[in-house]
């Protein structure tokens, strides 16, 4: 059997193709003609076609199953339409899964209105992410996204108007009905985010100069921008695979601040509504951490100051609107605000959650840093919300905060460790059988 090609099918089109695809290497998998060298590394945060990202969601599953991870999580923005392939190409291919979505909300009723918390486009607006989405719940976070999803392309439609107004004299005829929204999966439940419209404006460029020296050429003299010699090498290369990717990080970096729109209310939803919401369908709503920026340890953010500064009065108000987790990015925090982080929230009794967002094609699916003594824990973490989300989807009482749940008596740290104990054990193939197990060791 081709394996390339199979490999290949993963990001066709058409649904059917790529789970076939995600079945047959599967089969191969399990017979041991497709091996991997496995890590204990996980990722609960990769973006797929449904948000922004050069994966479809079997795709990305294989992806981190070959990147030698244990557990892969789909999380898009404003959207949980990669969910059900997810799952199934996940137990196609025998990795471990959990589903989720990430969206703004506001904190302009709460005390910390005025503060830039962890979102460096706008002040009292955060970006947090939903976790652990029980299976049969699925399609009522479609029902409460949708309504987000059509305000936001308002905006989108409004910000290609405004990009076109600054770039149109260079030969771009941006236009969000035809070159943008044909790039998302809008039709089938995804979001249209700014980076669609970047990359409708990097194809269009491409078009226009071709890939190479014409192509850099327009960007320095006509756009008059200045190029790092990491990028200029890249975009000089013609066989450079992730060509566009690169193109829209450049035009990211210079372009996304002159049309950038704010979002409204109606965008981004009131933060207590978002955790009430995720609460009362069992899932795991969970702040995104992210922590001033001195020196960025990847390179990809300029000197800003976010949470730090207020960290322990912003984590007394997670508790009292009900957030039951927080989750971070160990790449992106040094270890002293690791550990600081860590001490608040078990002082608070806070669920730590990991991942690392993937939505371009040169990221690595791995999280070393994971592997290191003050970010290990972190690992159990998503065994057990691999855990939770499995077996909350065949008994809602089964989630690791629900006031039903038969430990619910037990400290989080001992919850934790339990539910940890058995995701490891799970048979990735037959996930839901979980609950045997639960009910032969609570017996």
């Amino acid at each position: 059997m081709d394996t390339q090609k199979l490999e290949q099918q993963l990001n066709d089109g058409n649904l059917a193709v790529r789970l076939m695809a995600s079945s047959k290497l599967g089969a191969l998998i399990k017979e041991g003609q497709l091996v991997r060298t496995a890590s204990e590394e996980v990722n609960n945060h990769v973006h797929t076609t449904y948000s922004f990202s050069p994966y479809e969601p079997s795709a990305a599953a294989y992806a981190a199953w070959k990147a030698g991870l244990g557990i892969v999580g789909s999380i898009d923005h404003d959207s949980i339409g990669a969910a059900e392939e997810m799952l199934i190409a996940s137990r196609n291919i025998g990795l471990a899964s959990t589903v989720g979505f990430e969206l703004r909300v506001s904190f302009l009723d709460t005390p910390l209105a005025d503060r830039k918390l962890n979102n460096p486009d706008s002040k009292g607006i955060v970006y947090m992410c939903v976790h652990g989405v029980p299976k049969h719940q699925i399609s009522a976070v479609t029902e409460f996204l949708r309504p987000v999803q059509l305000v936001r392309n308002e905006r989108n439609k409004a910000q290609v108007e405004a990009l076109q107004a600054l770039v149109g004299r260079y030969g771009f005829d941006l236009d969000f009905e035809r070159d943008v929204l044909p790039l998302s999966r809008f039709a089938q439940g995804g979001s249209v985010t700014e980076r669609h419209i970047l990359y409708a404006m990097a194809n269009q460029c491409i078009d226009m100069f071709g890939k190479g020296e014409k192509l850099v050429g327009f960007l320095q003299k006509s756009l008059g921008l200045s190029l790092p010699n990491k990028v200029q090498s890249w975009l000089l290369d013609e066989h450079n695979p992730h060509y566009a990717y690169d193109l829209l990080g450049v035009f990211k970096s210079t372009f996304l601040p002159r049309f950038f729109i704010q979002p409204g209310r109606d965008e981004c939803l009131d933060v207590r509504k978002v955790v009430d919401f995720s609460n009362s369908i069992g899932a795991i709503a969970a702040y995104a951490y992210l922590g001033d920026v001195a020196e960025s340890v990847t390179g990809d953010k300029k000197a800003e100051q976010f949470e730090d500064s207020f960290l322990p009065e912003l984590m007394d108000l997670l508790v009292d609107i009900k957030f039951p987790a927080i989750t971070y990015m160990p790449p992106r925090n040094t270890k002293e605000q690791m550990l600081r982080l860590q001490a608040l929230a078990k002082e608070r009794g806070l669920m730590e959650i990991s991942g690392v967002d993937i939505n371009s094609s040169r990221q690595s699916m791995n999280c070393p840093q994971l592997l290191d003594p003050t970010a290990r824990h972190l690992i159990d973490s998503a065994w057990a919300l691999v855990a939770h989300e499995k077996l909350s989807s065949e008994q809602p009482e089964l989630g690791l905060f629900h006031p039903l749940n038969p430990l619910a008596g037990k400290s989080l740290d001992q919850r934790l460790a339990f539910y940890a104990s058995l995701g490891r054990r799970m048979d990735s193939r037959n996930p839901y059988a979980i609950i045997e197990t639960f009910n032969k060791e609570l017996s």
